[in-house]
């Protein structure tokens, strides 16, 4: 038998919050719950079932935090809800919800979307070697700078390392045009992505002249002992076994270090062990070394690179 129950919501920015461009939030809530969610000004509408309404209404109200300040609410905020509910995991939730990681220069708020990211962001906190794996989107790289940028910043550390080796899909550095440097740039660009949401382009500049930013490939570690700096290694999975041994024998006294990768996204030749994968064999279980692993589950992109995800594994299986 179906029913319709109106909510009031307090304010035209709380609706528009809440509904979502093109009341996109309200599709993704009827898709988790199976109820249909209609807005009319500050008038939510929830038609469908008792129990689909029951469990609608509990979705919007996890969300309230958000939609009663007019904060942006994507899909992600809504499906680690539905966990949280599905797991009784309210209070914590409520934790993820407030717990602000950093604001950028626009003053927006960056924070965990899911409870693996959260883990994620306390696990660098208490490790001074942390590794993240997992598929595209989940925020591996981003959070990891956010956090060594805001360590810098602090001072913390004098310094801060970003560094990835210079494989992708095939492509040599010697075809593409320019300096070492300017080879290197496009593979490091998600790394200044993340530096430019919160240091003035102009000023990273002048940081990375003074050694303060230094953005290079995994070559320029060699030798090198790294201390009291907060290092940053991207896109693990396309290094070999003994670079990734060179790379985690670099870290120096007060300094710590964050490995990202995704193992499904392995550019090395097809007889190549990826140095990420063995590091994960030999390292696991390794005392004050930390594992993080994100699933399809945990990607806050567009919804979707979640649904490419999922089709991948399903083919690859």
């Amino acid at each position: 038998m179906s029913e319709t129950v109106t909510l009031q919501l307090p304010s035209d920015e709380s609706a528009i919050a809440l509904a979502g461009v093109q009341e996109s939030n309200l599709k993704t809530i009827g898709g988790q719950t199976g109820a249909k969610l209609v807005l009319r000004g500050r008038e939510l509408r929830i038609s469908g079932t008792t129990s689909q309404i029951e469990r609608s209404q509990q979705l919007v109200y996890s969300l309230q935090h958000y939609w009663t300040q007019g904060k942006a609410i994507d899909s992600a905020d809504i499906l680690t809800a539905q966990q949280a509910l599905n797991t009784h995991q309210q209070d914590a939730l409520h934790d993820l919800q407030t717990d602000v990681l950093a604001r950028t220069r626009r003053g927006e708020v960056i924070r965990a979307k899911t409870f693996r990211q959260k883990n994620y962001i306390q696990s660098i906190r208490k490790h001074d070697l942390t590794f993240c794996i997992g598929p595209a989107g989940t925020g591996k790289t981003y959070l990891a700078a956010v956090m060594a940028v805001q360590a810098l910043l602090d001072n913390q550390y004098e310094r801060l390392i970003l560094t990835r080796p210079a494989v992708e899909a095939g492509e040599k550095l010697g075809f593409l045009p320019g300096d070492l440097q300017q080879k290197v740039n496009p593979y490091l660009r998600p790394l200044y992505d993340a530096l430019y949401e919160f240091v003035d382009p102009e000023k990273i500049a002048g940081l990375m002249e003074r050694g303060v930013i230094e953005v290079a490939p995994i070559a320029y570690m060699r030798g090198r002992t790294l201390n009291n700096a907060f290092v940053i290694i991207d896109e693990a999975q396309n290094t070999t076994p003994a670079q990734m041994k060179m790379l985690l024998t670099r870290i120096g006294f007060k300094s710590k270090m964050v490995v990202t990768g995704d193992l499904t996204q392995t550019d090395l030749p097809s007889h190549q062990n990826s140095g990420l994968a063995v590091a994960e064999r030999i390292l696991r279980s390794t005392d004050g070394i930390a594992f993080c692993n994100f699933t399809k589950s945990d990607v806050v992109r567009h919804p979707l690179v979640q649904r490419i995800v999922e089709a991948y594994e399903h083919y690859e299986k």
